[in-house]
């Protein structure tokens, strides 16, 4: 069966995957199988989505329980659970508003739109947004060119204009592409997932959040990996004492199901007027229900608990053979290894554990309640691959 689905896969699904020889067919909290039975202990939560792990009770029951009342209606309408994820999103950020969409693309898209709607109105001009070289910001023609690797642009160009990118933590850059273009945001990833799990400094991201203040220029910050609990913060930002204008976000929000949010400050709450933006899908109930579940389960104490496994996976890599460097926050690491990542990741799927990779490092993005038995297991076999 399994070849059978590897050969139709090939023949009927766009070929844009180099997927890994595994078939996942069920799952429970951390704990995986194949349809053939053989057990996995996932470490990357289908890149940092699965924020309880696989068929979490308490998600799937908010789903269910909204499924049987109302899967879908029109954002012409008013929907109950669309309305109390924005306000429990804005009680826990200090944020004002929230637009609802389906994906962290989307919901970058949406900063952008914000960002130059804002300038425009202010200024009566185009503005040019920064990013940092190394980020990742999607895969739509407009948050591709925001993402600052050229290896994504290389195939699609021409590019959407309107974006120049700077060197992480150097701000001498960020204050001389102010004054060669008129800047209307700064787009920054708190820790560049996709770029190596490399988190900015703080000192940089406090400066930098200072002069965006003082030189009316919007702050925003993109937490689609970062956020909802992965850093052992609410979102990242929160550990860096500062106070964006806008936050995306995605991935672990939904659980498993897709959503994305644009949160929008006190700045730009009101930007986004009747007609200028919009998605059939954003604020879904079903997926938005399924939100609520992982919000209102993200708490100090699991948030505690989230910081101290992190620096115990941390200190246990950094003390393995074959490791370079350990990068990252809480429980979204990037390890660079001594020997070819691909061969690590082969390891470890051979011997049950899911890893992820992040350019030349090995990354980890395990469930944020992964029990400390999974944990030790698949510590144990990452080790064993990481050997020299």
């Amino acid at each position: 069966m399994m070849n059978n689905l590897f050969e139709l896969d090939k023949n009927y699904v766009a070929g844009t995957y180099a997927r890994f020889p595994v078939d996942l067919e069920r799952g429970s909290g951390a704990t995986y199988y194949s349809a053939s039975g053989k057990e996995y202990i996932d470490m990357g939560t289908g890149i940092g989505v699965t924020a309880f792990g696989a068929c979490d009770e308490e998600w799937k029951n908010a789903v269910i329980s909204q499924l049987n009342k109302l899967s879908h209606t029109s954002n012409l309408y008013y929907s109950e659970p669309c309305v109390t994820l924005a306000k429990m999103l804005a009680e826990r950020t200090g944020l004002k508003k929230t637009f609802f969409a389906n994906s962290g693309a989307e919901a970058n898209e949406c900063a952008i739109k914000v960002a130059r709607k804002y300038y425009e109105d202010k200024y009566n001009k185009h503005g040019v947004i920064i990013t940092l070289k190394n980020s990742f910001h999607g895969r739509t023609l407009a948050t591709l060119s925001a993402t600052g690797q050229d290896k994504f642009h290389e195939l699609f160009n021409p590019l959407v204009s309107g974006f120049v990118h700077a060197n992480a933590n150097d701000m001498s850059e960020i204050k001389t592409l102010c004054k060669e273009h008129p800047v209307c945001a700064v787009m920054i990833e708190i820790v560049q997932g996709e770029g190596g799990v490399n988190a900015l400094d703080k000192s940089y991201v406090q400066e930098l959040s200072a002069y965006c203040n003082s030189n009316d220029v919007l702050l925003i910050v993109d937490e689609v990996q970062t956020g909802n609990g992965r850093t052992g913060e609410l979102y990242a930002y929160m550990g860096y004492g500062i106070m964006p204008d806008v936050v995306t976000t995605a991935k672990g929000l939904g659980g498993g199901l897709p959503i994305g949010a644009c949160m929008l400050g006190e700045k730009v709450e009101n930007v986004l007027t009747f007609g200028t933006h919009g998605s059939t899908f954003g604020g879904n109930p079903v997926a938005a229900a399924g939100a609520i579940s992982i919000i209102s389960r993200l708490n100090e104490t699991l948030l505690n608990s989230v910081k101290q496994k992190g620096e115990y996976l941390k200190n246990e890599l950094l003390n393995a053979d074959g490791v370079e460097s350990v990068t990252g926050l809480g429980l979204m690491l990037g390890i660079k290894t001594k020997k070819p990542v691909k061969d690590v990741v082969n390891y470890c799927l051979e011997n049950g554990v899911l890893v992820l990779t992040a350019k030349d490092k090995l990354r980890l993005l395990p469930p944020l309640n992964i029990s400390e038995k999974e944990l030790d297991k698949a510590i144990s076999v990452i080790k064993d691959a990481l050997k020299v």
